[in-house]
């Protein structure tokens, strides 16, 4: 069965009594939301310049992961979607072909990474797709994983190698509408992931070296970054099972 036939099967076994006042989705954000995406769409499909169509599929990426990340709390604080209006709004994306998708593998509404691809073909160099960029390289690693993110689900060799070259790509490019040290921290923790999960001992090495250096130039840009005590216990991690 389809993951989102599934998610829908779920969601529709909602108690459909009165909304309740912890509803994260009302009628009002609902209707906004299919607003926001009704209009994307038309201009996504459309023949207008390739910068506004890539715009739209930026939109509706940001919109989409949106509703992902409320459907997501509920799923994470009742175990099912809640409410009224959230049924109402999983339906009408249906409807639209565009419903949220539960991962195989856990019950969370999967990323819409398909948007921000699109987009970054339509503008690859402008300031439309280095924000698609970043926001598919954020989205990407934070839904591989579950607690441990040199313990990524089910990601290939090929994966892994794609990631990294769009950090790499998009950190040269340093646009400056992204959180730099976000990207930069993403980047570190894939070139942990490859020094673990490498085709060849010469490759985990190189992708070893690159870490640790990484490291040294992260704790030198960000010194009090909150994100500092976790790339260096991660670090330690791999070094340590390396030298074993």
């Amino acid at each position: 069965m389809k993951a989102r036939a599934v998610f829908l099967i779920v969601a529709s076994a909602v108690c459909l009594n009165a909304p309740r006042a912890h509803d994260l989705i009302t009628a009002q954000t609902a209707e906004r939301f299919l607003r926001e995406i009704d209009d994307n769409v038309k201009i996504a499909r459309s023949k207008e310049p390739p910068a506004r169509r890539a715009a739209a599929q930026l939109a509706l990426g940001r919109t989409l992961d949106e509703v992902g990340e409320l459907l997501n709390r509920d799923i994470a604080a009742h175990g099912k979607p809640q409410g009224l209006p959230t049924l109402y709004l999983i339906q009408a994306l249906e409807t639209r072909g565009i419903a949220p998708r539960a991962s195989p593998i856990s019950s969370r509404v999967t990323p819409n990474l398909a948007y921000y691809r699109e987009a970054m073909g339509l503008d690859p160099d402008g300031s439309v797709g280095a924000e698609a960029a970043f926001r598919l390289l954020h989205a990407y690693f934070y839904d591989s994983f579950e607690d441990d993110p040199l313990k990524p689900r089910n990601q290939s060799w090929a994966q892994l190698q794609e990631q990294i070259e769009l950090g790499e790509s998009l950190l040269r490019r340093a646009p400056p509408s992204i959180d730099r040290e976000e990207a930069e921290f993403i980047l570190a923790v894939h070139y942990l992931q490859a020094a673990t999960s490498g085709l060849d001992e010469r490759s985990r090495a190189r992708f070893g070296v690159k870490a640790r250096e990484y490291l040294a130039v992260f704790r030198g840009r960000y010194p009090e970054s909150m994100r500092l005590p976790a790339l260096e216990m991660l670090t330690e991690r791999v070094q340590t099972a390396r030298s074993r």
